[in-house]
């Protein structure tokens, strides 16, 4: 083969290549997920995340009774774990809304940036 011949077929290959790989490399914008809702990345969960474990601690220990409480499932299985939870909240209603309310700020973050289609429901998270 001549060095005009391969020039010209290394050019079309080298055309093709690169035609293909833009192309390839518009595909996934093309059926990217929706952006998510603004203050909704990694950090922002991470804050409120922290925000909410901070609160949380210093219920517990400002509530030793309650910490003994929660304490006390380590171990139990998932289960069994919920029952006990859900039959403390039934007992004690204001302590399963004051921690109900501490929580509140990771539920909204996780609802507003989970919820991809507007559902309500979250998708992702």
């Amino acid at each position: 083969m001549s060095l005009n011949v391969r020039r010209t077929v290394a050019g079309i290959l080298g055309a093709g290549a690169f035609t293909g790989a833009t192309l390839f490399a518009a595909i996934p914008t093309a059926f990217a997920e929706p952006v998510p809702p603004p203050n909704c990345t990694a950090a922002d969960l991470a804050g409120v995340s922290s925000g909410v474990s901070a609160s949380t601690s210093a219920y517990l220990f400002t509530h030793p009774e309650v910490n003994n409480f929660f304490t006390g499932l380590h171990g139990l299985p998932h289960d069994e774990m919920e029952a006990k939870v859900n039959e403390y909240f039934d007992a004690n209603p204001q302590i399963g809304a004051e921690l109900k309310g501490i929580r509140k700020p990771l539920q909204d973050i996780r609802i507003r940036c989970g919820d991809t289609d507007g559902d309500g429901d979250v998708d992702i998270l």
